[in-house]
């Protein structure tokens, strides 16, 4: 022992003086906050109150995990601060009793605040002249902990974690409140779920994981040494990027004080303080960009996720507080996705391995009667690094606009704010079933001319694509052969307005100005045009759209889940317009149009793909008419191409399932893909559905009533 004395007679008064300090922060923090001087008001104490209130139920922001369809595979997280809540009873006791060792030796004799630790501190403190130790129990730093997560402004951030004697006796009053509520071990386990450990680790089963690539339940005492040495300085002390000689020390440091406190033998510390700290790094994914090798293909996918929650008020009142939920609400979710659909869609994109073309082609498959999206896929890679990517192929770009190709995260098949591509024929669709739904049968014939003059849309004149189109069509000739003449006759009929709105009915939105303009109650009786596919669209939308027709008229809204689990394992739910509460992840479906004029809709449709209607005849030819050797089974859909082949989708349906694809480039819509790839979704759709469905069940389509036939 050093025989130095403990102070000089200079230095004596000073001593008697923080003694007494101590003295009085320690029977304030042991009254009413009333009693320290400047605070006393009852708004403040009331405030406290409150805030006391708060932190008995509030828990940390936690990890979100994204599941495949299993619910057991981690595709990826959503986080910003790591962490994952743990029960007490799921640590090991190895890593309790360190904490406790490393931060608060007293920490099962006192009441929320050591007065012998203030006291210890105060006369350290004026030994030194400064702050060489502090006085904060695990329950105070707690305390500190849970204002900080629970913060909503950056004021409150700031008054939670300033270092000043305010915010200390605050404190101290909070803890002595929260130990007559909490139970040692309930704090405990707070605390370890809250604390920071460095390398965006909070909490306990996140610093297992990062560091040692295990479970709390599993670490041994050297590793619960070395991550609770961790709390009081993460950079000071951290193993990974030092050369570990300061990490050891707090590490021995702490395994000494388990031996002091009875938590191991002498023998085992001197043991344990003899072996190097052997890291097991993991680096945990987050964000759609940070899935695996394995499933790399599925960022799109995971990058529709995103754009769909933020669209969710069930989150919050708008897309800030919708992410933050999802980045720090701890929800598991489980993806609609099917992996075999999906490993379809990727290996069926044509052009699959061309990913240095500007012309990107994607498919979205879409169940019919759920909403749910089954599989996402284009040929493109889904990543945030675009240094190898070529110049854009947009001449109006600039010379350092890159390309969307080969890598991307632009919502290239729907379900962000990209306005999608002109989709042709496929529109036609619409109109038609607008038709069938008003009581318009499918034998409804027109002498259709090749080139057409409108009266009703003031003199414009479309004309067909072939002179072998002329002549007398019906729904089934006209929409199998995509003559534009006979589809310009029946919107006139029904009006072009009635084609526009059963679109937005069935899930399309107008996201450029021009086609805003042109669906407004006041142009869209006008605006002829629409039945021949000039808005913009995503194949998202036109797959749903299409899967609602093979659903009887049934829509549902697009959807990426099948499940959405609170941190708590309860459905998250929302409440409806009508105040009934129902689980988010549900489908949401209601009838836009009667099954009868569906049915039609579809036997009309089974026209281009080589497929035979239930009661009608194709006249002779049509315009996918491979689609029903490859699929193998009954099948519906529609060619599309825009002028000059901008653009070629083909949507195609089953009864279990509808896909749409496109081919476009999506930097520069002016650059055309030509008539030779217009095939190109025709195929990817086709091989799809079939790859999808094989060794299913062949499902028959429901044929119309005569009363729509006509």
């Amino acid at each position: 022992m050093s025989s130095r004395p403990l102070a000089s007679a200079g230095r004596l008064v000073p001593l008697l003086r923080a003694g007494l300090i101590a003295g009085i922060v320690v029977a304030a923090a042991l009254y009413p906050l009333v009693a320290v001087t400047g605070i006393g008001a009852k708004a403040t104490a009331h405030a406290i109150e409150q805030k006391t209130s708060i932190l008995k139920t509030a828990l940390p922001a936690e990890t979100s995990y994204v599941y495949a369809p299993d619910g057991k595979t981690v595709l990826t997280m959503f986080y910003e601060e790591y962490r994952q809540y743990t029960k007490i009873e799921n640590m090991s006791p190895n890593i309790q009793q360190a904490i406790v060792a490393a931060e608060d030796n007293r920490f099962y004799q006192h009441h929320g605040v050591d007065p012998k630790g203030v006291a210890r501190a105060f006369v350290s403190n004026a030994r030194s002249g400064g702050v060489s130790q502090g006085a904060s129990t695990i329950t105070m730093q707690y305390v500190r902990m849970a204002l900080r997560d629970s913060a909503t402004t950056p004021k409150e951030v700031q008054e939670a974690t300033q270092q000043t004697s305010l915010r200390k006796v605050k404190e101290m009053r909070m803890a002595l409140d929260i130990e007559k509520h909490l139970s040692k071990e309930q704090i405990l386990e707070r605390y370890l779920n809250s604390a920071y450990f460095g390398h965006r680790a909070y909490g306990i089963y996140a610093a297992s994981q990062i560091f040692f690539s295990k479970t709390p339940a599993t670490l041994t005492p050297v590793e619960a040494a070395t991550l609770a040495g961790l709390v009081k300085s993460p950079s000071e002390y951290d193993p990974i990027t030092s050369d570990q000689k300061d990490a050891t020390g707090r590490r021995n440091y702490v395994l000494d004080n388990m031996a002091r406190l009875g938590y191991l033998s002498p023998d085992a510390a001197a043991a344990a303080k003899g072996q190097p700290i052997k890291l097991k790094l993991t680096t945990p994914p987050n964000d759609c960009a940070a899935i695996d090798g394995g499933h790399r293909s599925w960022g799109f996918y995971c990058d529709y996720l995103k754009n769909w929650w933020s669209s969710q008020p069930a989150f919050g009142e708008n897309r800030l507080e919708r992410m933050d939920k999802l980045r720090r609400g701890g929800y598991r979710i489980v993806l609609a996705v099917d992996p075999k659909t999906q490993a379809a869609a990727e290996k069926n994109v044509g052009a699959k391995d061309n990913t240095g073309s500007p012309f990107a082609n994607g498919i979205v498959v879409a169940e019919p009667g759920t909403g749910r999206i089954k599989a996402m896929a284009v040929n493109r890679n889904y990543s945030l690094d675009l240094a190898e990517n070529p110049n854009s192929s947009n001449p109006e770009a600039g010379p350092k606009v890159k390309a969307n190709y080969p890598n991307t995260v632009a919502p290239l098949l729907g379900g962000g704010t990209l306005p999608g591509y002109q989709a042709g024929s496929t529109f036609k669709m619409f109109p038609m079933l607008a038709a069938l739904n008003a009581g318009m049968p499918l034998s409804t014939a027109y002498d259709s001319p090749h080139t057409y003059k409108s009266a009703v849309y003031d003199g414009w004149a479309p004309s067909n694509a072939s002179g072998a189109m002329t002549g007398r069509q019906t729904m089934w000739s006209g929409f199998g052969k995509s003559v534009n003449t006979y589809f310009v006759q029946l919107e006139e009929k029904i009006g072009a307005d009635a084609g526009v709105r059963l679109a937005e009915q069935l899930g399309l939105r107008w996201r450029t100005d021009v086609d805003k303009e042109q669906a407004s109650p006041g142009k869209a009786k006008k605006w002829g045009a629409f039945t021949l596919g000039v808005s913009d669209a995503t194949p998202l939308e036109m797959a749903n759209a299409y899967a609602a027709i093979a659903a009887d008229g049934r829509y549902c809204e697009a959807i990426p889940v099948n499940a959405i689990m609170n941190r708590d394992g309860t459905p998250a739910t929302y409440t409806t317009a009508g105040g009934v509460q129902r689980e988010v992840a549900k489908p949401r479906c209601r009838q836009v149009v009667n099954a009868d004029a569906a049915r039609a809709a579809t036997d009309a449709a089974r026209c281009p793909t080589g497929d035979t209607p239930a009661k009608g005849s194709c006249g002779g030819w049509s315009t996918a008419d491979s689609v029903r050797g490859t699929v193998g089974r009954p099948v519906a859909g529609k060619t599309g191409t825009t002028d000059s082949t901008r653009s070629a989708w083909f949507v195609g349906y089953t009864p279990e399932l509808a896909a749409a694809s496109f081919i476009a480039d999506p930097d520069n819509p002016f650059n055309a893909v030509g008539d030779g790839q217009s095939q190109i979704p025709v195929n990817a759709v086709a091989q799809t559905l079939r790859d999808s469905l094989k060794g299913q069940p062949t499902r028959q389509f429901t044929p119309p009533s005569d009363q729509m036939v006509g």
